[in-house]
């Protein structure tokens, strides 16, 4: 089979869940014997098209920052994108194309594409943010995305989302299953690189893995440590990532004096981002907006319990099985508390790192790979049948 997958950006060169899963995915079932192919903007030097791993690797335009200086995502970027994509995929032919949802406009001309191309099209959902696109650019322009949004789920007949709770905000915003093929298949880990991994020589308390944008409140982590510095005077924390909120992330720590327990890296390779992990204690995610969380699971195939905050769009929270592999924290001040909590108590510590480890090992990628396999397999012979598209 020939896969196409398309988003505007491309793992390693932009590390981030989305484009980590089709990474993944495109590895291993080009090894299944699969023509993949992966599109995004061009973030690198050399050709605009190779081969790496096995997997066709195409740059289709120059890359464009993601990101305005407030942290927004760049409409400008999107524009730019979504307005190279079909001739990036003109004169080629697919079995099937999986296009990421977001940012929603580039799934136009992809459309367009496959239905005069008479190709499948699978869409993958790793959010739905509905009414939230009323806070993240206001009221006006909320209504707007938050159209566009379900006129994309309109137009898609064939959808994966990362988790159950994705699937129950399709079926909020009137999405029906009767003519919908939506399927479950979530995120993963590459277990067998993460046992390889030793812990790194940089040792920490706490650690932190993502973006640095406004939604995964690392401030909140900042204050914390600044709460906990009052009876553990020596704590360390990592923050591993890179962001439009560094520089005020950064601000803070100095501010409330935290320069010798805070360390800023900037995004790492994942294997020196799994030696840190493995080097810590435990995991803070507390981010108000995730589709899955694969650091989430990373940390856990590393032994770290994990504490987040429960947010309504805060998907990771359903990895978390409670005083287990870690705990789902109402706001900032519990999260406080269960911190302590892990760090005074050496064993409750252990045995959750255990049971985390073993929660993990649900989660490795050639599984997921497989479950993606059979749900293109089933579309395309849905499809060659004039069933969904």
């Amino acid at each position: 089979m020939k896969i196409a997958y398309i988003y505007d950006v491309i793992y390693p060169y932009v590390k981030g869940g989305a484009e980590k899963r089709f990474w993944e995915l495109a590895k291993r079932l080009s090894l299944k014997g699969h023509e993949v192919h992966v599109f995004g903007m061009k973030s690198w030097q050399g050709e605009d098209s190779f081969i790496k791993e096995g997997v066709h690797i195409h740059g289709i335009c120059k890359r464009r920052q993601l990101y305005k200086k407030t942290g927004l995502r760049s409409l400008t970027q999107v524009l730019y994108f979504t307005f190279h994509v079909l001739p990036g995929l003109w004169k080629r032919k697919f079995d099937i194309i999986d296009c990421n949802a977001f940012p929603y406009l580039p799934f136009f001309p992809v459309r367009f594409f496959s239905l005069l191309k008479k190709i499948p099209l699978v869409v993958t959902c790793q959010e739905i943010w509905g009414n939230y696109w009323y806070s993240y650019i206001g009221i006006l322009k909320g209504s707007i995305a938050s159209l566009i949004e379900r006129v994309v789920i309109s137009l898609s007949g064939n959808l994966i989302v990362y988790s159950p709770r994705i699937k129950e905000n399709l079926l909020k915003l009137g999405v029906s299953e009767k003519n919908k093929n939506i399927r479950v298949i979530a995120n993963g880990v590459d277990l067998e690189n993460i046992q390889e991994r030793l812990p790194g020589k940089q040792n920490s308390d706490l650690i932190f893995v993502g973006r640095l944008i406004k939604e995964k409140n690392v401030d909140v982590l900042i204050k914390a440590v600044a709460l906990i510095k009052k009876s553990f005077s020596q704590i360390k924390c990592i923050i591993v990532g890179g962001g439009p909120e560094k520089k005020n992330l950064t601000a803070l720590s100095e501010k409330l004096n935290l320069n010798e327990n805070i360390l800023f890296t900037d995004f790492l390779e994942n294997e020196e981002a799994i030696s840190l992990m493995k080097a810590s204690k435990v995991f803070i995610f507390p981010s108000a907006r995730e589709g899955f969380g694969i650091a989430v699971l990373e940390a856990m195939a590393c032994g770290l319990p994990v504490i987040v905050i429960d947010y309504s769009l805060n998907a990771a929270c359903e990895l978390i099985q409670e005083r287990q592999n870690g705990f789902v924290c109402k706001d900032g001040q519990e999260m406080v508390k269960r911190i302590v909590e892990l760090l005074e108590n050496e064993n409750l510590r252990l045995v959750m790192s255990g049971l985390a480890k073993a929660y993990a090992r649900n989660y490795d990628w050639d599984e997921i790979a497989k479950e993606s396999e059979k749900f293109y397999n089933y579309v395309f012979d849905n499809f060659k049948n004039g069933k969904r598209t």
